[in-house]
Order: structure tokens, then sequence, then C-alpha cells
């Protein structure tokens, strides 16, 4: 006896092909076109150093004129002050993390590492980062925090190395790196801006000879800790 049961029939292989044919494709995320790559790099260069010169509400304006470009590819890649100010300490963050672990891995020297960094971060105005993370800056915003735990994940890691060396005195901290470099890289208010680089790294290189080891004096206080510099930024 035959048995009266029926197997499903198959799908037509037309309409099999046509359900693969129609499954959604990931959206293609076109490149920004190198053009548009280079004016963006060269407002944040004139932001970064309008704002050493003039603060955070240097004219925009200008920072276009100097730039090199008009004001509306300016807007179309910053479209208020607000983010300009964000992506211009974005962009000193990132940079200052690559020199630092290029520093480490170039040279050979540990404690010459930590110096040609210091210098290097000194010419990316990593001073002028200060006085812009002021009120209305988003501190929180996510992109500022991986950006700063990269940046001082790269340098505790070049401290660590000079001390593990024996070459950096053991009684300092990373805060006390950062705060001195800011401070000696950030021009006095009034004074001529390039004409203050010289003594700069002259001043600079006076601090990082005192951080050899050994030490020759006893500090004052603690070591300071990047955790202490942001307390600090909160109160």
């Amino acid at each position: 006896m035959k048995s009266s049961a029926r197997t499903p029939a198959a799908a037509p292989a037309a309409a099999v092909d046509l359900a693969a044919t129609t499954a959604p494709t990931p959206a293609r995320v076109p490149k920004p076109r190198a053009d548009a790559v280079r004016n963006r790099e060269r407002i944040l260069v004139a932001a970064r150093e309008m704002f050493v010169e003039a603060g955070a509400d240097a004219p925009l304006d200008e920072i276009a004129r100097r730039a090199g470009i008009g004001n509306a590819t300016l807007y179309r890649h910053f479209p208020d002050r607000a983010a300009l100010v964000h992506h211009v300490v974005l962009y000193v963050m990132d940079r200052v993390t690559a020199l630092a672990e290029d520093s480490l891995a170039q040279e050979p020297d540990a404690f010459a590492a930590l110096c040609r960094f210091t210098h290097a971060a000194a010419d990316e105005r990593i001073g002028a980062l200060c006085p812009m993370l002021s009120d209305g800056f988003d501190h929180d915003h996510p992109e500022l925090h991986a950006a700063r735990d990269a940046l001082e994940s790269a340098v505790e890691t070049l401290v660590a190395a000079g001390q593990g060396a024996g070459l950096l005195r053991a009684d300092i901290g990373v805060g006390d790196l950062m705060v001195a470099l800011s401070q000696l890289s950030r021009p006095l208010p009034g004074t001529d801006c390039l004409g203050a680089d010289r003594f700069a790294h002259r001043h600079l290189q006076l601090f990082l000879d005192g951080l050899r080891a050994p030490a020759r004096s006893e500090l004052p206080g603690t070591a300071a800790t990047l955790e202490d510099l942001r307390r600090a930024s909160r109160a």
C-alpha cells in the first residue's frame, strides 16, 4: 500500500535565488577625498597655533585664513567652535601619544627616549590644552576618554622604562612630568609665542636633567599621579 503522506515540495530554484540576491548588503562608507583630509589637517594645525596665541576664543575667520581655506570649508568640517576645540584637543592628544610610543621604540636609551618625547610634545603645543579644557568643554565625551587613556598608557610606559633601567629618579610620577611639560611649553600671556620656543626647550632640558638618577636632592611632597591631575581639574 502506498503512503498517503505527501512530502513538501521543494522551493522553486528561482525563488531561492531571488531570496539570496535580495538580502541586504552592508553599506560602504566612502573614504574622504584626499583634499578634504588635507583641509582638515590644515584647519587643526592652524587652530592649534591660534589657540596657543589667543586662547580658545580665537577668531574662526583668522583660523580659516591661516589654514589657507575659506570659512565655508572650515564650517563644513567643524560646524561650531565647540566641535573645533574638541577635535583640536583630540588631535594634539593623539599626536603626543604617537610621539611617546615612537620615542621608546626608536631610542635604545630609556632616558634619551624620555627627552626626545618631552621636546617633541612641547612642539605639539600640548601646553595649550589646559586653557581649552575649561567651562563648556565636554570632559566626559567617549572620544576624549579613549584618547586620554591611550596617552596616559603611553607616557606611563615611557616613565616606567626609565625608572626600570635606573636612569630616571624613582620619586617622580607621570603627573610630575606632564605638569612640568604643560607649564614650560605654554607661553606667557602677551609674549611672542614663536620667540619663546627657544626658552621652552632650554628650560625643559634643565628640568629633564633634574630627573636623572641618582637623585641629587629630596623632593618635597609626593610624586604626582595622573589621577591627582584629574582630581585637581575637577575641583
